[in-house]
């Protein structure tokens, strides 16, 4: 070969060399972080089981594999409420769960899951992404050693199950009823004890009737769980969980090492999978609760005004009694309350008298 030619040629793959050099960031091979993933649910419980699953693997698409995560559901590795433990710990490095499940360790994260009478899906998602909630959720988490995102809703749930038919206040007085949070607390005031217990042991237990009543969350779930087999009385509207966030809750020093990017990642997959629940079981409630009516015998019943009423003295007297904790409890409720006050005058006279007048002009539900 000759010499002008070998240059040319070697002058040609010191071109194309320098152009892998300079290709941008997410391009070239990134060093692979673990996430280690625990969830408080069972693994393929529709909405929430499944969507932690989808969730897991959302980081690793979108993340081009440069996160890969390791999930463990419910009782895989740890108990379903054990997982807050592990993360605080640095034993794993995120759960999905429902933070009210941690109210005994600050009454203020109840506000981050669910409260009595609180706010819808739309009302949340608001308040959480534009109206300040999420940096009180961050100096709530922060002082446990997390950080915390949304990514995942139930909507407004049921009632719930009863093995008996509820036509008074004195109707609930001695009943044993699976209901966490501070709507445990106010079943409470009305002479019910609650108990908190995961969804991998509700089945069992309003079977061989260790608990008389439960809720869960709503027909697409409830199906699933076959609860339709352990009470027939199916009971709404359910004040004590309008909507039920999931929370990622991750170790603070561990979301601390991660780059921009990489939190940008997993915050666009938490929110993506926030409202994609949310769609989710939505799509799939109304059918549902048609089947277990026409196929599984159930009967639907509506709580009257009195009950209501009812619940809401013992919902305030609750609510008081939970931002009483301490300063950063009644921070954070009184934040909540003047959002909640605000976006729901305006849920009031737009979308809530919307749907009221379209379904009773179709004849949809009562």
């Amino acid at each position: 070969m000759k010499r002008r030619e070998f240059l040319q040629k070697a002058g040609g793959v010191s071109a194309a060399g320098a152009s892998v050099i300079a290709l941008p960031a997410p391009a070239i091979a990134r060093r692979r972080k673990e996430m280690v993933i625990l969830s408080s649910f069972a693994r393929d419980a529709p909405g929430i089981g499944t969507g932690s699953q989808r969730l897991a693997k959302r980081i690793e698409a979108l993340s081009e594999g440069a996160i890969k995560t390791i999930f463990y559901a419910a009782g895989e590795k740890v108990g379903p409420f054990d997982v807050f433990d592990e993360v605080v710990s640095g034993n794993a490095d995120a759960y999905v769960s429902g933070e009210y499940y941690w109210k005994g360790k600050h009454p203020a994260f109840a506000y981050f899951t669910t409260v009595p009478f609180g706010m819808t899906f739309a009302e949340r998602s608001c308040w959480i992404q534009y109206a300040g909630g999420q940096d009180l959720w961050d100096e709530v988490s922060g002082n446990f050693g997390l950080k915390a995102l949304p990514c995942g809703a139930t909507g407004t749930q049921m009632a719930g199950w009863f093995n008996k038919k509820i036509n008074s206040i004195e109707d609930f007085n001695g009943l044993k009823m699976r209901i966490p949070g501070l709507g445990g607390d106010v079943m409470a005031k009305l002479g019910v004890s609650p108990i908190s217990l995961p969804g991998t042991q509700v089945y069992e237990s309003i079977v061989n009737g260790t608990i008389d009543a439960i809720e869960w969350m709503g027909p697409y779930a409830d199906y699933y769980m076959k609860l339709y087999e352990a009470a027939k009385y199916y009971y709404y509207p359910g004040m004590h969980e309008p909507d039920a966030q999931q929370a990622l809750g991750m170790n603070k020093a561990w979301w601390s090492g991660l780059t921009p990017w990489e939190q940008t990642v997993i915050t666009t997959a938490a929110l993506e999978q926030s409202s994609g629940q949310y769609f989710e079981i939505q799509s799939k409630n109304g059918y549902y609760l048609k089947k277990m009516i026409e196929e599984n015998g159930i009967t639907l019943r509506r709580f009257d005004e009195e009950i209501f009423d009812a619940f809401g003295e013992a919902a305030k007297e609750v609510m008081q009694q939970t931002r009483d904790y301490d300063a950063l409890t009644a921070k954070v409720h009184d934040h909540f309350t003047a959002t909640l006050q605000e976006i729901g005058y305006w849920q009031g006279i737009s979308e809530v008298a919307y749907v009221t007048q379209r379904n009773r002009v179709l004849g949809f539900g009562d």
